[in-house]
């Protein structure tokens, strides 16, 4: 018997469950720190997310180091993201190294090296060896859904979990809200401006805005418990060579990962593995994304099998878990009112309309703007940029960036009964700066300024 290649669905209704001021779709990092920033200036928002949790990457996909948020000595990323490390840093969740350790005279040292470079807090970008410490954050996931559970609160935000986004509400060419599929079945939610931190440009692809297709590394993240860290360091510094040999097989058996492919964590004898780094498979089909968790979780369990018989320090670990999220790192990219380029990103090129920073890189608020639709912002890895420029410039703390200087930007252009695209970049730079963030609007001394690029 044959079937039909397509259905045709009868017209359905959606309750609108809520009329807001702004929605933002998407409660990962970038989204989170869009929603606080929107409601600290004086907007009703709506937050929708999928996962029972917010967080995204940083809890569901466990990435659990914040990098890319410094510029040599300098701090380069602050506000929201900031706050959430100071946060979770309270209770003990989040580790990052004191000013005293990342000073220029020692933090490139062998003893800084040892003491900071298991928690994964140096600068991999760097040609020198050992390679420096600098400003990152290693945090618990459990402490990212505290800290966001509580920000989202205080703020006063209408949170809706479980909550999975099916379709944008278009009118004339301007976005009025968003349809959700939940338990309670089809939900709309109507606004005035909307932000889409989805990480794959679901919100702006379903408006029609111009994206491009981009692919990368997959990764099933997991956590080792069990794990006598100070045993693992003194054979990696004790027998290099031993260790070496050890370690090269370990990378060899789990198929791809960073030179360091466990990191500790706040959490004793739990040690982060950002591995098995997979390519070949498509972030927007359901069939690669299957078969990633399937050949992620057999590589996992190779692994722990070879590290317990030959790594000292890891006899008797144990998997506490792998993460409920497949790290995806690159789907559909927006194309923009400008569009970043990996030039933009590696020369340093600083932007008249830059809204964020990243560690030595800067975004311009055109690049969060999709051509041809008004009230969309977009704010996370998939804002407009080229796929080899997104690859250097995607990690947390930059699209945090993003996210709070989109939220900024909406509640200006309500409050001023204007469009987003009508908002002066130079009114959201003032505004980030005074709400303890950096957007970039002051060029680093190794900053190139160009005044073609604006």
């Amino acid at each position: 018997m044959s079937h039909p290649s397509t259905i045709r669905e009868a017209a359905r209704d959606a309750s609108v469950v809520a009329n807001t001021d702004v929605i933002v779709v998407g409660g990962g990092p970038a989204g989170l720190s869009a929603a606080v920033a929107a409601a600290r200036n004086g907007s009703k928002v709506t937050l929708l997310e999928r996962y029972p949790y917010l967080g995204g990457l940083a809890s569901g996909g466990m990435v659990l180091v914040l990098d890319d948020m410094h510029n040599g000595l300098e701090i380069s990323v602050r506000g929201i993201a900031m706050e959430i490390i100071e946060r979770m840093a309270k209770w003990d969740l989040a580790i990052f190294p004191p000013e005293s350790d990342r000073r220029e005279e020692v933090r490139g040292t062998q003893d800084m090296w040892r003491k900071w470079s298991r928690w994964g807090v140096f600068d991999f970008h760097s040609r020198t060896k050992p390679h420096p410490v600098i400003f990152a954050a290693a945090f618990d996931p459990d402490g990212w859904k505290r800290a966001s559970d509580d920000m989202v609160r205080e703020a006063g935000i209408d949170l809706r979990l479980h909550s999975w986004f099916s379709h944008a509400i278009v009118e004339d060419g301007r976005i009025k809200g968003v349809v959700c599929e939940t338990k309670e079945g089809r939900q709309a939610v109507l606004g005035n401006v909307v932000i889409d931190s989805t990480g794959d440009l679901d919100v702006a692809a379903s408006a029609g805005a111009e994206f491009a297709d981009g692919a990368y590394i997959v990764t099933t993240v997991f956590r080792l418990g069990g794990v006598d860290t100070d045993a693992a360091e003194r054979f990696e510094y004790a027998e290099p060579e031993r260790f070496a040999a050890v370690d090269r097989q370990a990378k060899r058996i789990i198929g791809g990962s960073w030179n360091y492919w466990w990191l500790k964590t706040p959490l004793p004898g739990i040690v982060w593995c950002n591995c098995p780094h997979m390519t070949g498979f498509d972030g927007m089909k359901v069939a690669d994304l299957t078969r990633a968790e399937f050949e992620g979780r057999d590589r996992i369990h190779a692994m722990v099998d070879f590290v317990r018989a030959n790594l000292p320090g890891f006899e008797k670990c144990h998997i506490i878990d792998v993460a409920p999220q497949t790290g995806v790192r690159q789907t559909r990219l927006l194309q923009g009112d400008y569009v970043v380029t990996k030039e933009d990103i590696t020369r340093r090129v600083h932007f008249a309309d830059s809204v964020a920073r990243g560690r030595d890189y800067y975004t311009p608020y055109r690049a969060m703007l999709p051509q041809g639709i008004d009230q969309l912002l977009i704010a996370g890895r998939h804002y407009s940029a080229t796929p080899q420029a997104q690859r250097i410039s995607r990690e947390i703390p930059p699209c945090m960036a993003m996210g709070e200087a989109a939220g900024i930007a909406a509640a200006l252009a309500l409050n001023a009964d204007k469009t987003v695209r009508q908002v002066d970049a130079t009114d959201i730079q003032r505004k980030v700066r005074a709400q303890g963030g950096d957007p970039g609007d002051q060029p680093a001394s190794n900053a190139l300024i160009l005044e073609a690029a604006e």
